[in-house]
């Protein structure tokens, strides 16, 4: 058996981080495993067409600790495709020569914790054992593809690919007909891009979306330049608003008429990107008369770009604005217009079964050759939970998350002493820029081991009671917003039998300092235990 200070599980942005931080700046012995055959993390796997990061991205999606980094990379647009975003990993990589401390094509199918060792020891699929003090589970946010559980999918026997395992061959879509079930992210922008090679497309949509356009276009010189100066303030400002530099209004719906509002509308929606959302007004998640507003301006726009009227009908949201992941488009309505393009809304004609040929709909069969799953994942708690570690007493995270997913600060589990999650449960994760917000997680894992060190401790663990504060906090921050009203995969609702609960925390830039504030003050919330050796 292998012994490190620390092993770290999954090699994508917050993975490659936690490997650089704790190897480099602290000197731990660290080793991370990885499933796939490359770094990367959901960017090594997800290369279906039109991939790309659906938010207001370069340089922003991106790690922010190294100005060197930052000087040194030249991204191509302001909306980065997948390619793009993995090169820039590989970049990473191999710039901090993290690769030799990374197994690949090692998938860990056992965490346990020995109380008397004060150590977690892994298995793997190879049958390989390791040990270290501390475990960190960098596992992803959005890893585990959820496969709709329809009579019969299994018997369809076309080529099926799902967005989130998507071969890394090329695909060809020449002459097929494509079923797409699912118009989320990945659906929305993989669609546009199917319809363009495919004999015939059918739309399964089981909900339709605000998509705002996305307005994506190259770089220019200038721009890169002018973010390189700046990069020191421009990290400032990320901490500060929520992940993004962007300063969002100050505007009340009562200092405009509606006929202002609606010009403001359509400034921020020429602008493109989260304008709509965040620089509208203030209150476009919390003013219900507000968001029903916005939410119409949007439906009308679908209007406008669908030439069909019922196929327009059929592609309007009928819930709140912004209460399911806001998707940037880059022509998803406007594919509705092709003559090889069927829409099918499964809210008024769901899908019945699959047979070895297509989908029995109650309206009728529809004949494919090609099924893409584009039906996202089981979202935040799913890689936690498939990895399944067990912690004191044997306990498995699976009989402790039964009924929610408890935890302190999105970061640590009661009875699981010295294991990290990056962008677990109840951390700001999705609703923060990503690749930062593993950096400040990071951060503060490694100063709980510095802590630990320095006072001569083997373990430290939350408590139950923090757990619940905690976990209160989360619920009633969502609640103080309209995003509960809607059943969005940020409440689990897209994964049958998961434990309704939101699943991020709101106010990022305030969950930072707080997570700074706890380890400032000595990890109030916390317990330790001495070094038993």
């Amino acid at each position: 058996m292998r012994h490190y200070d620390a092993i770290v599980i999954g090699s994508g942005f917050g993975g490659l981080y936690a490997l650089h931080h704790l190897r480099d700046q602290i000197g731990l012995s660290v080793q991370a495993f990885d499933a796939a055959s490359g770094v990367g993390g959901t960017w090594w796997y997800n290369r279906y067409p039109g991939a790309r990061v659906d938010a207001p991205s370069s340089p922003f999606y991106a790690y922010t600790f190294s100005q060197e980094l930052v000087d040194e990379w030249e991204w191509k647009e302001t909306q980065s495709a997948q390619p793009d975003v993995l090169a820039y990993l590989e970049h990473v990589a191999e710039r901090f020569d993290l690769e030799k401390d990374i197994q690949f094509d090692t998938f860990v199918t056992d965490a346990r914790y020995d109380e008397s060792a004060q150590r977690w020891t892994i298995e793997t699929d190879g049958g390989e054992s390791a040990s270290a003090q501390f475990l960190i589970c960098a596992t992803g946010a959005l890893f585990v593809a959820h496969k709709p559980n329809y009579p019969g999918i299994d018997d369809f026997a076309g080529v099926v690919h799902h967005t989130g395992r998507w071969p890394h061959e090329p695909v060809s879509f020449e002459g097929k007909r494509v079923g797409v079930i699912g118009t989320g992210s990945s659906g929305i922008q993989a669609i546009p891009e199917i319809a363009k090679e495919a004999e015939h497309v059918t739309v399964f949509q089981r909900t339709p979306q605000y998509a705002l356009p996305a307005r994506n276009r190259p770089m220019t010189d200038d721009e890169r330049e002018r973010f390189r100066n700046d990069w020191d303030d421009l990290r400032e400002s990320m901490c500060r608003r929520g992940g993004w530099p962007f300063p969002t209004t100050k505007l009340k719906p009562s200092d405009h008429t509606p006929e202002e509002r609606r010009a403001r509308y359509e400034e921020m929606w020429q602008e493109g990107g989260m304008h709509l959302a965040i620089n509208s007004y203030r209150g476009v998640y919390t003013d219900e008369e507000l968001n029903n507003e916005i939410s119409e301006f949007v439906r009308s726009k679908i209007r406008e770009r669908v030439v069909d009227p019922e196929t327009a009908r059929k592609l309007l949201p009928d819930y709140h604005f912004a209460t399911k992941r806001l998707i940037l488009d880059n022509g998803y309505f406007e594919t509705y217009n092709r003559d090889n393009v069927t829409l099918v809304d499964l809210r008024d004609d769901p899908i019945e079964s699959f047979d070895a040929g297509g989908v029995q709909t109650g309206a009728g069969h529809h004949q494919i050759d090609m099924l893409v799953l584009a039906t996202g994942f089981d979202a935040v708690s799913g890689s936690m939970l498939k990895l399944n570690p067990k912690g004191r007493g044997g306990v498995s995270l699976q009989q402790k998350w039964e009924e929610r997913f408890a935890n302190n600060l999105g970061m640590m589990v009661e009875g699981y002493p010295n294991m990290f999650m990056i962008h677990g449960p109840g951390a700001p994760g999705v609703f923060f820029t990503m690749p930062l917000g593993a950096e400040l997680q990071t951060a503060w894992i490694a100063s709980a081991i510095e802590h630990l060190d320095a006072n001569g401790l083997g373990a430290i663990e939350t408590t139950t009671e923090a757990e619940d504060a905690y976990g209160d906090e989360v619920s009633a921050i969502a609640n103080r917003t309209l995003y509960p009203t809607a059943n969005s995969w940020y409440m689990g609702a897209n994964v049958p039998g998961k434990p309704r609960e939101f699943l991020g925390h709101l106010r990022g830039s305030q969950y930072f300092q707080q997570l700074a504030a706890v380890a400032d003050g000595g990890f109030e919330g916390f317990v330790v235990e001495q070094r038993l050796d």
